[in-house]
């Protein structure tokens, strides 16, 4: 079953109740949901629900990607699928499609996302698509594996680095105080 707007409501509802200090970077996804819109889908405007992955190797770094279409190193990630049921499940398949690392070799920590980023996302010319912001709903796995085969259409590096490297500050300290 597809990713509903009443799970989307549930989990920022339970990531509030552990992370209330985001509140108001939240307030712009809930209005959304109560306005009706497909958060799901990649066409809704001014932005929808991605889903992240903040991989933590046996060591402590941090699993991140070269992603072909912005040049920039990120966490692994990306757009949700009709075939994905909840948020956790979606940033679990998206992180063993783009790094290669089979789903039965990494444990989630939480069905609670660590965080939730707002960011703003470039118009895309050759997929038509406009300016618009992603909703990514970040949650935290550890894992003992290395890389795979990378999804090479999108991903075409991937590199373990220290929690310093993270150049979001909440997202660093989060991840330092869940390491703990």
């Amino acid at each position: 079953m597809p990713i509903t707007a009443q799970h989307i409501r549930t989990t920022i509802n339970a990531y509030l109740d552990q992370r209330p200090e985001d509140k108001r970077e939240i307030a712009v996804v809930q209005g959304l949901l109560n306005d009706s819109d497909d958060l799901t889908s990649r066409k809704t405007l001014p932005g929808h629900v991605t889903a992240g992955a903040i991989l933590v190797g046996r060591d402590g770094r941090v699993l991140h990607i070269l992603h072909n279409a912005t040049g920039k190193w990120l966490l692994p990630g990306g757009h949700i699928e009709p075939s994905d049921d909840t948020l956790l499940q979606a940033a679990g398949r998206e992180l063993a499609e783009e790094t290669g690392i089979p789903p039965h070799v990494v444990t989630p920590q939480s069905e609670i996302p660590l965080h939730v980023d707002i960011h703003p996302i470039d118009a895309n010319p050759a997929k038509n698509e406009p300016a618009h912001q992603h909703f990514d709903f970040r949650f935290l796995f550890r894992t003992t594996a290395d890389v795979g085969e990378l999804q090479t259409e999108e991903v075409t590096d991937a590199a373990w680095r220290v929690v310093e490297s993270l150049t979001d500050e909440r997202l660093r300290r989060r991840v330092a105080l869940a390491l703990l």
